[in-house]
């Protein structure tokens, strides 16, 4: 099942080369998400998570957003089920709400 949502990206990771023997190539998106309680006692806040989508490349298209981070993205996330009653999510595609800032244009003298 896929859904949309709003989210806060944070950080942006490239990650290329090799590993006993075999090439690796990914790019890791930090974003937002609830921090979760557990048993042992309660929470407040949030934290950052790591999602994979696509390969190293993929950080070029991030890249000129870097002095602009953390922004509001929306993502499509796709939830499958897996063992144990859990659920998997993998973020799917991602774009930029809102745009990078840009330097304020001085005024010109008059």
């Amino acid at each position: 099942m896929q859904f949309t949502a709003k989210t806060i990206l944070h950080a942006v990771k490239e990650s290329e080369g090799t590993y006993e023997g075999k090439g690796f190539s990914s790019c890791t998106f930090h974003m937002e998400v609830d921090l979760k309680e557990n048993s042992a006692g309660r929470s407040i806040g949030r934290v950052t998570r790591p999602f994979k989508m696509g390969d190293a490349k993929e950080f070029d298209k991030w890249a000129h957003l870097g002095n602009s981070l953390p922004i509001q993205c929306e993502a499509v996330f796709e939830m499958e089920a897996s063992r144990e009653d859990k659920t998997t999510l993998k973020l799917v595609s991602m774009k930029p709400l809102e745009r990078a800032q840009q330097a304020p244009q001085p005024k010109a003298a008059g």
